[in-house]
């Protein structure tokens, strides 16, 4: 399949920090890309100069087969993106913002009400359709500016860590939104730092730190890649430890870790719930007593431990200086001049 996103080489310096080191990313078209990665990693900075809201140093993109340097306009018309932050007008309502930016993509006036309606049902804001936005709650508002995110159907869609502030009912919402995209064609780029959204939305993932690409495959690929399950035991006798030791060692695929203070076996296995069962009537015959055990899978941190040696520590300034959650596509659409927020990108 031809790529709806392409990039070589995006290189992006902020002063002395080098927020994109050399980032290459192919996403065939009606797919997901996960970029994931800690805050600060370059995720920001990465979608914020595929929808033309930056200039590269150096490097080139396509989106929808535009180029992004050449072509930005046309790019933006092609487009969709929610950032890390609600981008409404708080002083229009619910409804008014959507049929806002339902006009600005050209939309005729009883179209961008009916669509409106549509997506304050969708997003579970048809009760404060009419209330200014300014009297909406974080969660509400970060639906709004999803929302109209969507009010166009745009072939490509960018979402910046979409489901931050939202609670367990409206991510699984928006993840159901999102998969229902993907399936009528849409490609998605992805960025998140939780591994789960990324296992439940993803075809592919591309893990990002200090501006590269440092590893690419699907979620299984990368919980692989960590050791993939492991079975944690927590003994709840000390001198019972090395006869839980000499259960555990034929059951794992490694080597059997130890954590003196908490008395926490760990070993990596494969086999997932049949051979924790296992363990457990091994344990319980031999007369071992546990405080807890558990099969566990990789977490993001899992993840970058890894890859990187470190751990996935949040840190906006780290790469991303700006750290504006990358800007809002639907505002530069319709501007058709220079980004008030970066002056060197003109329309």
């Amino acid at each position: 399949m031809p790529g709806a996103i392409h990039a070589e080489g995006l290189v992006k310096t902020f002063g002395d920090v080098r927020a994109l080191d050399g980032v290459d990313l192919d996403v065939p078209e009606g797919t997901v890309l996960g970029l994931l990665g800690p805050n600060g990693a370059g995720k920001t900075t990465t979608v914020r100069v595929l929808t033309t809201l930056l200039r590269p140093d150096s490097g080139r993109a396509e989106v929808a087969g535009l180029d992004v340097l050449r072509q930005p306009n046309e790019v933006r018309r092609s487009i969709g993106l929610s950032g890390q932050f609600a981008a409404v007008d708080e002083y229009l309502t619910g409804r008014e913002n959507l049929q806002m930016v339902g006009r600005l993509y050209q939309m005729p006036g009883r179209e961008a009400k009916k669509r409106a309606d549509e997506l304050l049902e969708r997003f579970n804001l048809a009760d404060a359709a009419d209330r200014t936005a300014k009297t909406y709650s974080g969660g509400m508002r970060r639906r709004l500016d999803l929302a109209a995110a969507l009010v166009v159907s745009p072939p490509v869609m960018f979402m910046d860590e979409p489901t931050t502030g939202l609670d367990p009912r409206n991510r699984q919402a928006l993840w159901d939104v999102i998969q229902e995209l993907v399936a009528g064609g849409t490609t998605l780029l992805l960025t998140t730092q939780y591994l789960e959204e990324a296992d439940r939305l993803a075809d592919d993932i591309a893990v990002v730190d200090h501006g590269k690409v440092i590893a690419r495959g699907t979620s299984d690929e990368l919980k692989h890649r960590t050791g993939g399950e492991r079975i944690e035991v927590v003994v709840h006798e000390r001198d019972r430890i090395e006869d839980a030791r000499r259960i555990l060692v034929p059951q794992g695929k490694g080597e059997v870790s130890l954590d003196q203070h908490t008395r926490r076996l760990t070993v990596p296995v494969s086999g997932g719930a049949k051979l924790l069962a296992e363990v457990i009537r091994d344990l319980d015959a031999s007369g071992i007593e546990i405080d807890d055990i558990g099969l566990r899978r990789p977490t993001l941190d899992d993840v970058f431990i890894s890859l990187t040696g470190h751990a996935a520590v949040v840190n906006d300034a780290g790469t991303d200086p700006e750290g504006d959650g990358g800007g809002d596509s639907r505002t530069a659409t319709a501007a058709r001049g220079t980004d008030p927020k970066n002056p060197e990108v003109t329309q």
